[in-house]
């Protein structure tokens, strides 16, 4: 008898303790992307997905106190691109490429444009900030 009273207070004292606790993968946010698991939304995609597992990934030219990356996502036709820089207030910023043949894609002062053979350069008022 005293051994069941125990092993039922046991149990009652682990369930309200696994109560308080944070659930992992609880923080989803408006698209329902889990941001604890490295998710963020992507506009050109229109789904969740890691930057860090991108193709194309910059670097930051000139890190403050540690070394930023930057992921660029292009839409199928090429004329956007989505970068997600630590900057962007909405985590990603959507640029557009004017005209046909236009290699670069330009929007409120960031452009970002092809460099060396398979690489890309962002600039923020015609700064270099990422390569």
């Amino acid at each position: 008898m005293k051994k069941t009273i125990f092993l039922s207070a046991m149990f009652l004292g682990s369930l309200m303790f696994a109560q308080q606790e944070h659930i992992k993968g609880g923080d989803r946010d408006a698209h329902g992307c889990i941001g604890s698991a490295g998710y963020t939304y992507s506009q050109i995609k229109k789904d969740c997905v890691r930057t860090f597992e991108q193709k194309i990934k910059l670097t930051e030219v000139t890190p403050e106190s540690y070394t930023s990356i930057a992921a660029v996502i292009f839409s199928k036709d090429m004329k956007k691109a989505e970068v997600f820089i630590k900057d962007a207030e909405t985590g990603s910023i959507i640029l557009t490429r004017a005209g046909g043949k236009a290699k670069a894609w330009k929007k409120d002062g960031y452009v970002l444009v092809p460099y060396k053979k398979n690489g890309y350069q962002l600039k923020k008022d015609n700064i270099v900030i990422y390569q």
